[in-house]
């Protein structure tokens, strides 16, 4: 059994919180999987430069109404796939070896293993070639993320499938593409397999993709989604799945009675769960909500005194950028725990980085109508403003919620062109409570530029009290 004053489980989010203020505490960093984290070597970071790849790739679809005449005649896949982990996976590589091996971790070990509580602040490691090792710490930082969920699915396992974890890697581009699921995961790689000429089905268990979003957003990105490839909705179930001449069945529920769809690879994209049950925190007093989520409270601390978690582990959100929030927050909070500070998660962003890309923040109309809350709704589309013009974008649109007494931002919501950067100065405005008359008149908006789109927004708000 060996002592430390610091043990990180996890080395995404987790990794960042040890920096040159920990140089004098004995710390041990346990990793299960690829040093980095998901972000780095399965979601985020290889994802979007697929995605960049995607979007080149079907720019010639689109440019004959623009009077200019282009063709893709391919795509290189190994190429495409190994230019994106040939910068992904010598970061991981040397992510590991500054740990293991830099002078600046003299104090720091690297366990490769799964960890798992079995006593109160008792870690036991097991090794991959099954050796087992017995930690214990004064404090601990939980940060172990996620992993896909894999429904039951008769014959699934037999046949084989691919996650996000894995479907990057592919040999070779297949010719037809199943993807169980309608979420951002299943949105993003449909355009990406899609623009690369592959078949595509996505096949959704409701009656819209993204049914998360705000309403009309989810609406009109079905609709676009359905011209680029096959969308087929309220498939309630996956009943089967089987080998067929070499390829693969899914037999399916539709509307309209059983039906079955033949491809070459399935990618089951149906979300992620918390980690929690590998490592069994119950065992050391942390609870864990019924999802399997580490409860923590506003400093990111668990039931446990000096025990704290972070990112996928115990956020619902599931987003990098959260975890690295939680992450400085945890930091401090353990090199200063006379001094506090709380995690802040009022006006959380997102994007799907799909075609058109969507982004998100705070209240959708239908959160605003079920918690009563008092709002008017400013819209602009992208064919209203000058930029919009010149992109010939038709579809494409923000929506905005106040309150029509203060003018406070409530949410905001982009489908269109580049929306996760042009919705960034509502994020900054919520957060520094800016009201909406005051962020649409109280600063220049580069025209024509795309930010115009919220600046009207804003304008169409029916706003009282002289906020107009």
């Amino acid at each position: 059994m060996t002592h430390y004053d610091l043990i990180i489980v996890g080395t995404g989010s987790g990794n960042t919180v040890l920096t040159h203020e920990f140089a004098d505490w004995k710390t041990a960093i346990v990793e299960r999987g690829t040093f980095g984290g998901t972000c780095l070597n399965v979601g985020c970071i290889p994802t979007k430069m697929f995605v960049h790849t995607a979007d080149l790739a079907s720019v010639p679809s689109d440019t004959a109404r623009f009077g200019v005449d282009e063709k893709l005649t391919g795509v290189r896949w190994p190429e495409i796939r190994d230019r994106i982990f040939g910068r992904i996976d010598p970061i991981s590589a040397s992510g590991s070896e500054y740990r293991r091996h830099h002078p600046n971790n003299a104090n720091v070990t690297v366990y490769d293993g799964t960890a798992r509580f079995t006593a109160e602040r008792e870690l036991t490691v097991t090794a991959p070639d099954g050796e087992a090792r017995v930690l214990t710490a004064n404090k601990f930082v939980l940060a172990s993320g996620s992993r896909p969920i894999i429904p039951f699915i008769p014959g699934l396992e037999e046949v084989g499938y691919h996650t996000s974890d894995t479907i990057m890697r592919l040999e070779n581009l297949p010719r037809r593409l199943g993807i169980i699921g309608s979420g951002f995961v299943a949105a993003e790689f449909a355009h990406v397999f899609s623009s690369f000429g592959v078949e595509v089905t996505v096949l959704a268990r409701s009656g819209l993709m993204l049914r998360h979003e705000d309403t009309e957003i989810a609406t009109r990105f079905t609709e676009l989604a359905g011209k680029h490839y096959d969308v087929r909705l309220n498939h309630d179930t996956v009943r089967a799945v089987r080998r067929s001449d070499g390829a693969i069945a899914l037999e399916t529920l539709s509307p309209g009675g059983p039906d079955e769809l033949v491809v070459d690879e399935v990618l089951v994209a149906v979300g992620r769960k918390s980690n929690s049950d590998l490592l069994n925190p119950r065992a050391t007093g942390i609870e864990v909500e019924d999802d399997g989520r580490v409860v923590v409270d506003e400093f990111q601390e668990t039931a446990v005194e000096g025990i704290y978690a972070l990112g996928d582990l115990t956020s619902p959100y599931q987003l990098k950028h959260v975890a690295n929030h939680e992450a400085r927050v945890v930091k401090h909070n353990l090199l200063h725990p006379e001094d506090p500070v709380e995690a802040d998660h009022r006006y959380v962003p997102h994007a799907v980085f799909s075609s058109p890309q969507v982004a998100s923040v705070g209240l959708t109309e239908e959160q605003a109508i079920e918690e009563g809350v008092r709002y008017v709704v400013g819209r602009e589309d992208y064919s209203s403003i000058a930029y919009g013009w010149a992109m010939e974008d038709t579809t494409g649109f923000a929506k905005i919620l106040a309150d029509p007494l203060t003018g406070q931002l409530l949410g905001c919501h982009v489908i269109g062109p580049q929306a996760a950067t042009v919705i960034q100065p509502v994020i900054q405005a919520m957060s520094f409570g800016l009201d909406a008359h005051t962020m649409a008149r109280g600063q220049y908006w580069i025209h024509p530029a795309m930010p115009e789109l919220i600046e009207n927004a804003l304008l169409a708000l029916e706003l009282k009290d002289g906020n107009e």
